[in-house]
């Protein structure tokens, strides 16, 4: 008779398959970039997104970004949980796709995650890109994605501001991005017109 350990479901559902080598070897590769490296690989990724997000999704896009803009402070204060949420997410979902009863939902949790996450955020670096841009006399989206973007690979410069800047963009971009989706915010909603002008981006 076989021994008792080889019928235990524990064993078998934690029985390790590998975690996900991309997210682990693509960070790696990311820390091992120099400062330059880093901010022509932040600008380029931020770019390439935002054009491909706003070129896509021409409605959710634009009015994720317009909303970051005229009430941040709302989009601030909805996003910070919400990127916790997201982030507890991909962690747990890394933590599980590595056993056998685990693979399929945790696969699912950190490409969820990691495909929110980023999207948002760039339209986050977007919307503060378009703030910056509209003080110089350029107003247009296509100015902001530039902007943007540079800003992007101008924090890359350092990873502490790197991850300060990303921080500030992700609540700002998934709480605008939340905002929109629930269809609230919106210019006749009473929390809007609460908003005073000095607020708005």
């Amino acid at each position: 008779m076989r021994p008792v350990d080889s019928y235990s479901i524990g064993g078998a559902a934690l029985e390790s398959i590998g975690h996900p080598a991309v997210i682990t070897g693509g960070l790696e590769a990311y820390l091992a970039l120099e400062a330059l490296e880093r901010a022509g690989v932040q600008f380029g990724i931020t770019l390439v997104v935002a054009m491909v997000v706003l070129g896509l999704v021409q409605g959710f896009g634009p009015e994720t970004v317009t909303k970051s803009r005229t009430s941040p402070v709302i989009s601030i204060c909805i996003g910070t949980p919400a990127l916790l949420v997201l982030v507890g997410l991909v962690a747990g979902g890394y933590m599980i796709v590595g056993t056998t009863l685990g693979s399929f939902f945790g696969l699912l949790m950190v490409t969820l995650g990691m495909t929110v996450i980023p999207i948002l955020t760039v339209l986050g670096f977007v919307a503060l890109g378009q703030s910056i841009a509209s003080r110089l006399g350029r107003n247009q989206l296509w100015a902001g994605v530039f902007a943007g973007s540079l800003l992007s690979g101008i924090v890359g410069l350092s990873l502490v501001t790197t991850l300060l800047a990303v921080l500030f963009a992700g609540t700002l971009g998934i709480g605008a991005g939340i905002r929109v989706m629930r269809g609230n915010g919106g210019s006749t909603s009473p929390s809007e017109r609460t908003v005073p002008p000095a607020n708005k981006m």
